[in-house]
């Protein structure tokens, strides 16, 4: 995918100073979805062009299954390699970051000023909805044009494909126009390649707080950016708008299981609360009481770290690092490990822990790495403690056996806290009928006597005593969403 962004002031090259990328010097950037390289097709004082051109590679993605998640071919044939889609907006912050801040040690004066810009987005998503690049894009102060395509021009009578060419003219800063981008590319793609997290609102508010609150599509754009799920459009919008205007555009809403889904960037089982266990719908008074199950989950987690005395403490699964940040606050906790398969997830780790900002004794007993849980690993051996928080349902259960000797044979710590999804509570999720799971990575999910079993076989095999615990909501039949086990080995 291709996006081009021309400046037409003398000297039209400083564009190079407001983007931080030389017109001279062709770049390249590596993600782990692909490449982005960065040039100049045009560069003269009359008119300059920086181009933004993302290659991504499908094999890639497919091994990963990065934005994708349904499985067999569409792993390898979908419209991501090509698409104007999240990916993008990814890009875009990796390589032109500095830009969107709005920073210019060289040029600090351009910066600050409108400037008329005019941008090129090849293959931009709309799915019948070009009325909609005029309304989106024209209160922000740019004139619009889009080029379409049919499907196939030796068969016309096959219609328009559901990809445009976009142009937009405008006079606008340029950290501003970056910032648009960012945010609307992916409302027009309705997919997002990754797991949204609990800091997804607070990416909406940085990069579209100061223009989003006055724009007339307001509801619309935040219901598409979060794939219509009600709980971060709800969060975002009380924070966009005046308390009343908030709450109409909430009553509006409803979660749309149906929609594009994020499905994740499934490399990595995420830390955070599934979707699913979010659409939940208990009594309003009773759900204004509960704190979301995930807060639930870790508070409980980290209670039994405290209860076993754990000085050093292993986080094998960490993901994104969500445990890892309530940990390292833990006085008792001398030393601290964080594994994951995913080299992206311990990347985002160690982005979101800010590490940099904190004490050097904090800073200190932390360790990322990464690693697999079906294969020995000496790094893990001699610690008091390891949690396990909703990993283990991510596993084919022929591989279950390799963790449990991975975990209690030879990493052996004092104490294993693991907490997986209780399959008998999943007919209070709408979303969940016909046996579907929470999350479209899961391999399987346990019932409480399943769970149970599994658990005493454990301590029989390695030589421990477990202690089983239930977390969230109680419904109807006794059952709860989450469930625990504290395994302590024997002697």
């Amino acid at each position: 995918m291709l996006l081009t962004i021309t400046y037409r002031e003398k000297p039209a090259t400083d564009l190079g100073f407001l983007l931080h990328k030389h017109p001279a010097r062709p770049q390249t950037f590596e993600l782990s979805f692909g490449k982005v390289y960065v040039f100049y097709p045009k560069a003269e004082p009359e008119e300059c062009t920086a181009a933004l051109l993302l290659d991504i590679n499908p094999i890639d993605l497919a091994r990963g299954k990065v934005g994708t998640g349904v499985g067999g071919l569409f792993d390898y044939i979908n419209d991501r390699p090509y698409a104007a889609s999240s990916f993008l907006s990814t890009a875009l912050a990796r390589v032109y970051g500095s830009a969107m801040s709005g920073s210019c040690r060289e040029k600090p004066e351009l910066a600050g000023k409108a400037l008329p810009l005019e941008v090129h987005l090849t293959n931009l998503p709309c799915r019948s909805e070009t009325d909609k690049l005029k309304e989106i894009f024209e209160p922000l102060g740019y004139e619009v044009s889009y080029v379409e395509h049919g499907l196939d021009e030796t068969f016309p009578n096959w219609g328009m494909s559901d990809y445009v060419d976009l142009t937009l003219k405008g006079t606008v800063r340029l950290a501003d126009l970056l910032n648009h981008l960012y945010v609307l590319i992916p409302v027009f793609d309705r997919q997002k390649h990754y797991w949204m997290g609990d800091d997804e609102v607070d990416k909406l508010l940085h990069h579209g707080g100061d223009w989003l609150k006055t724009h007339p599509e307001i509801r619309w754009i935040t219901r598409r950016y979060f794939n219509r799920k009600k709980s971060y459009v709800g969060s975002a919008l009380r924070q966009l708008l005046t308390e009343e205007e908030a709450e109409t555009g909430i009553s509006e809403e409803t979660e749309d299981s149906t929609a594009t889904a994020d499905t994740g960037d499934l490399e990595t089982p995420p830390a955070t609360e599934p979707e699913t266990e979010t659409a939940l719908e208990p009594n309003p008074e009773r759900k204004k009481r509960r704190s979301p199950l995930n807060d639930q989950r870790l508070d409980a987690v980290v209670q039994a770290v405290r209860d076993c005395g754990a000085a050093t403490v292993a986080d094998l699964g960490c993901g994104e690092g969500q445990l890892l940040r309530r940990l390292l606050t833990e006085r008792q906790i001398t030393k601290l490990v964080g594994m994951d398969v995913s080299t992206v997830a311990l990347a985002r780790a160690e982005t979101k822990l800010k590490l940099d900002r904190k004490a050097e004794l904090i800073r200190n007993k932390l360790t990322l790495f990464q690693g697999a849980l079906t294969y020995r690993d000496q790094r893990l051996e001699g610690f008091d403690a390891a949690c396990v928080v909703e990993v283990v349902e991510h596993m084919d259960p022929d591989r279950l056996p390799a963790f449990a000797r991975t975990v209690f044979l030879h990493a052996a710590p004092k104490t294993v806290i693991l907490t997986t999804p209780n399959r008998s509570y999943n007919k209070n999720y709408e979303a969940l009928t016909d046996g579907k799971l929470r999350h479209p990575d899961h391999r399987f999910e346990w019932t409480k006597e399943e769970f149970t079993a599994w658990a005493e076989a454990v301590c029989k095999d390695y030589g421990y005593t477990v202690r089983l615990s239930w977390i969230g909501e109680i419904d109807e039949d006794g059952q709860q969403p989450t469930q625990m086990g504290v395994f302590t080995k024997c002697g």
